[in-house]
């Protein structure tokens, strides 16, 4: 019998609370974590990822690279890089793009839409699926998909 992922479901009243959701994250990164980000434009992803890097010292623009395909971010101790898959109409894409190298070593990947990339992405440690509210606030469901990703939940819980 298969044990049940663990799963963390929180309310983000505003742009700060998703901010600072990224932030909490920034907390338990370690190298090689993979995070995938789920949601509609306009969900916060982008958002997400701005207050992890900003807990992480990274004080510039941080943009979404939707027509990019990857924003890199360089820190002493480690490399990151946050993909956008949108634009893919193929998983083979990703495939043809060469950016599986990045999902093999030591770099922390942070993926948006990773649906479109196919079966060929590697599997996360943590998704996070973010929706809107009837309020204007938004939802965020937590998964853990691997024992790292369980740490990570955990790191970010404190």
């Amino acid at each position: 019998m298969t044990k049940a992922p663990a799963t963390l479901t929180l309310t983000l009243a505003d742009e700060s609370d998703t901010l600072d959701l990224g932030r909490r994250l920034a907390q338990g990164l370690s190298p090689s974590c993979r995070l995938y980000l789920h949601g509609d434009l306009g969900a916060g992803k982008t958002t997400l990822v701005r207050g992890l890097l900003r807990a992480l010292g990274f004080e510039g623009r941080v943009k979404s690279p939707t027509f990019s395909l990857v924003e890199p971010y360089e820190f002493s101790s480690l490399s990151l890089y946050h993909f956008d898959f949108y634009r893919f109409d193929e998983p083979t894409e990703l495939r043809d793009s060469g950016l599986l190298e990045h999902f093999d070593g030591p770099s922390i990947c942070i993926v948006e839409w990773p649906s479109k990339a196919g079966p060929q992405l590697p599997p996360p440690d943590l998704e996070i699926d973010l929706s809107p509210r009837d309020d204007g606030g938004r939802s965020a469901v937590l998964v853990a998909r691997s024992n790292r990703g369980e740490h990570w939940l955990e790191q970010t819980l404190r």
